[in-house]
């Protein structure tokens, strides 16, 4: 590598609610199954390609506690068997429908189709139907680094306890270990939401806690090494908000590498953030803007190009789609057929683009001023949202074997190898719109928060003598599943974005509900000696819920040995 040489740290953040157990179509179990089909397993396909080939892929993957524990479960790859027959049934049916409506053109499509699923579920079944164990596999081979995140993907700044911040990464730590089978190094901060050390006020009617403990020192306390943050938060760019958009258009003035005179910290360099109380100092990579808006956004990057796949047209009965994105401007009833081989044509051309992009980069940064270029996105878009996106990537890395200039590599690699600054002090924020906490706390969504924290308040008050008496532990363990999935970012997200508002007020409804009722049947069983209309819930929860079996540990340690002796 050349003196004037920089990082590749590519890092994908892989996340989905838990949806098992709690409908099929259209937002329960299917939403899991077709980011497997998507996402997933084309990543997997694309990742063992490239180790075949002996190209370096070495992505930084996260997958939360809550999708790897969905991932890992039996009743998942029931429904992936069952999702793969009605999608295969789908491709068999279309000929005869297509010409019967008088689209004969597009029965190739259908054959296409047919061809890539058979592929994906040869795949499936080659893994032992096992995505977290290929996945560690590639991990154990040294071909990639797997970070960890909080359990249920709650949104940290705005928990009311600093209890529930330890369950969320003390939990999401000790469930990597027990699926990855090792620690993770690093924590993919939910919605990369950040609070500094400061007096906490959400709202009016929060609970008054006074002086707040910094996210890095939470996440130090846990055991965390390093985590990723947005630019602006590092007053290293502005906000790039929903799809990669800048706020406000302010294109002009996101940082020329290696900084400009706008910014304080450059995106293209680590930092080391010390807490005032941490037990050690934590990293933090910033997000690149320019590379990420390259590839994320929808406006001005590569996923928009006319030859791509057109996620929103859906051809029904079946699901399939068989429509690009054409020229700007085209409305969905006239898009044009989509045609794969141009498809992928096209994403390795935009990978030998990207693949340049960051080669100035590091040629614009004379005397090593840039270090890195961090490159964080949501694994959903490779695949799913943007259907050649897998493509990309593989095309990417082996456009990058021969460029001398960029070296990708691991978060883990690139910290240890080129040690991070001290002197960064993050802003408040969030990668959301706005920059801000306005997408999980705003007019839709104020009234969440009080019902939240009250049950926050009403487990942390219980938690200690339930777990003093042996028969009062397997009930709070429930009553712990349920909060955290009452804790999930996802609710308040999905209800701000208005798509699919019924479901997320559903589940957050429910999982409220349920969280209280379980909560007074242990008070009242603690109370009078009598526990088992609370074990009688917790079983009848867990047949619904069935996630984190190692729950009673977490909880402990969250407490600090607060449990009470009866």
């Amino acid at each position: 590598m050349s003196e004037a040489g920089i990082d590749l740290v590519l890092a994908l953040h892989s996340h989905l609610p838990y949806v098992l157990n709690h409908g099929r179509w259209p937002h329960g179990s299917d939403w899991i199954c077709e980011a497997a089909i998507d996402t997933y397993l084309p990543l997997l396909e694309a990742l063992r390609a490239l180790n075949d080939s002996n190209v370096a892929a070495p992505v930084t993957i996260g997958f939360t506690p809550v999708l790897a524990n969905q991932l890992a479960s039996p009743t998942f790859h029931r429904e992936l068997e069952l999702y793969f027959d009605q999608r295969l049934q789908a491709c068999a049916d279309a000929p005869a429908e297509l010409a019967a409506t008088g689209d004969r053109h597009l029965v190739p499509l259908a054959h296409y189709w047919d061809t890539r699923l058979r592929r994906l579920h040869r795949l499936f079944h080659d893994v032992d139907r096992d995505l977290v164990a290929a996945f560690r596999r590639l991990e154990e081979a040294g071909r990639l680094e797997i970070m960890g995140s909080a359990a249920t993907h709650g949104f940290l700044p705005l928990l009311a306890h600093d209890e529930s911040i330890r369950l969320q990464l003390a939990l999401g730590r000790s469930e990597h270990h027990r699926l990855f089978g090792r620690y993770p190094a690093g924590c993919w901060v939910p919605e990369c939401a950040y609070r500094p050390r400061e007096v906490w006020a959400p709202l009016p009617n929060a609970p008054n806690r006074g002086l707040r403990r910094g996210i890095e020192e939470h996440l130090a306390d846990a055991g965390f090494q390093y985590f990723f943050a947005d630019s602006h938060m590092a007053r290293a760019g502005s906000p790039l908000g929903l799809y990669g958009e800048p706020v406000g258009h302010e294109i002009e003035r996101w940082p020329s590498p290696p900084h400009s005179a706008a910014t304080r910290h450059s995106p293209y360099r680590t930092y080391r953030l010390t807490g005032k109380d941490a037990a050690r100092p934590v990293s933090t990579l910033v997000r690149d803007p320019r590379s990420s808006a390259q590839v994320w956004s929808r406006q001005m990057g590569y996923p928009g190009h006319a030859a791509y796949l057109e996620f929103h047209k859906i051809r029904w009965p079946g699901g399939l789609r068989f429509w690009r994105v054409s020229e700007p401007g085209t409305d969905l009833g006239a898009k044009s057929p989509y045609v794969p081989d141009q498809a992928l044509a096209q994403a390795s051309r935009h990978a030998a683009h990207f693949s340049e992009l960051l080669g100035g980069i590091a040629a614009r940064s004379p005397g090593g001023r840039a270090d890195v270029v961090v490159a964080p996105f949501d694994t959903e878009l490779f695949g799913h949202w943007w259907f050649e996106g897998v493509d990309f990537l593989a095309h990417m890395f082996r456009s990058l074997a021969g460029e001398a200039r960029v070296r990708p590599t691991t978060a883990s690699v690139h910290l240890r190898e080129r040690p991070p600054r001290s002197g960064l002090r993050l802003a408040k924020g969030s990668w959301g719109a706005e920059g801000d906490y306005s997408m999980w706390l705003n007019p839709k969504t104020a009234w969440m928060w009080p019902k939240l924290w009250a049950m926050e308040t009403a487990f942390w008050e219980l938690a200690p003598a339930a777990l003093a008496e042996p028969g009062a532990r397997p009930a709070l363990a429930q009553a712990a599943r349920e909060l955290l999935l009452l804790q999930s970012s996802d609710w308040q997200f999905i209800i701000s974005t208005g798509e699919v508002t019924d479901y997320a007020l559903e589940r957050f409804t429910r999982h409220g509900l349920d969280t209280e009722h379980l909560l007074a049947l242990l008070r009242e069983g603690l109370a009078g000696g009598d526990l088992a209309a609370a074990g009688r819930l917790a079983d009848e929860l867990h047949e619904r819920d069935d996630l984190f079996p190692d729950m009673l540990p977490a909880i402990e340690a969250s407490l600090g040995g607060r449990a009470t002796a009866r």
